[in-house]
């Protein structure tokens, strides 16, 4: 892996026209109980996304959106025990120690505003880091993120599998995810691959912990007391969330709710052109270009 990096270039002058530097590249941020694994793409001096995956998937699941984003500073990150990111060494996988993790990685890339997007448990994860460190955050994008657990819907059969076997074949891992995609929706194989290399213990921790996280205290009432922009986005066609469960959203002050006909529970892949639109719009009032030099984001 490589270290982010620039063209080589020192940043202009404040009030500079030329172009932002954009960012590229991976690395494995160190952090205390295991490595993060971080990509970026965009202009540095971009306003920064921060993209959040669910359990059981990894930054991969961003692959079609990211292309349709990078106006922005795009950082997606593999949650711990996920993709190429190390299982955490004290076994924490709740939500709230997840929020402090990925503010710390925030604070370690230099971001100091950002909007969080995050699709289905990846939701709660941006919510958990919103009540941490709110001064972290400018907006909040939840895709698909259930709002309770009464609005779970995924059968039984689809989310069961044998520990004892893992990893099976890539016909159980497709059954095993089914769900998750729009009916007749070919899941993409290196999902597959990724689902392949996780732990099947950290799968299920991850899964608990979003479990015991919506038990507490559902989504929108945690959002209300926040104060921050909210713009949450649902397939119609969601197999694992009752679709009719985004209208939950409406508790909280303001809050954009966007369906997208026809979409399953990952539009991310299923519709990235759509719900790139319904994104970009959102963040447009909330964010511009940095002209300061510094390369930080400031609201308009």
């Amino acid at each position: 892996m490589t270290s982010p990096t620039s063209d080589g270039h020192p940043h202009g002058d404040a009030g500079s026209t030329e172009a932002p530097l954009p960012v590229t590249g991976e690395t494995l941020l160190p952090l205390d109980h295991g490595d993060l694994y971080v990509r970026q793409d965009g202009p540095a001096e971009a306003p920064a996304l921060l993209l959040i995956h669910g359990s059981a998937a990894t930054s991969r699941s961003w692959d079609a959106l990211v292309p349709l984003l990078t106006s922005h500073r795009v950082i997606r990150v593999d949650i711990p025990g996920h993709g190429r990111s190390a299982e955490p060494s004290d076994g924490d996988y709740s939500l709230p120690v997840l929020g402090r993790r990925l503010a710390t990685a925030l604070d370690r890339l230099d971001v100091r505003h950002a909007v969080l997007v995050g699709h289905s448990s990846g939701g709660y994860a941006a919510t958990a880091l919103a009540e941490h460190r709110p001064d972290l955050v400018r907006a909040l994008v939840l895709i698909n993120t259930g709002p309770g657990m009464d609005a779970f819907i995924a059968p039984a059969e689809q989310s069961a599998i044998d520990p004892t076997r893992w990893p099976p074949g890539d016909e159980a891992l497709r059954g095993f995810a089914s769900s998750g995609f729009r009916a007749g929706f070919e899941i993409p194989q290196v999902l597959i691959d990724e689902l392949r290399r996780m732990s099947f213990p950290a799968i299920a921790a991850a899964m608990r912990a979003s479990t015991a996280y919506l038990s507490e205290r559902a989504v929108p009432d945690r959002l209300k007391v926040l104060g921050k922009p909210v713009q949450v986005i649902f397939g119609d066609r969601d197999g694992r969330w009752r679709p009719s469960s985004a209208a939950d959203y409406g508790a909280v002050p303001d809050a954009e709710i966007r369906m997208l006909a026809g979409a399953g529970h990952t539009p991310i892949l299923e519709e990235p052109a759509r719900t790139a639109a319904l994104l970009l719009a959102f963040t447009a009032p909330h964010l511009r270009y940095d002209t300061s030099g510094t390369g930080r984001d400031e609201r308009v």
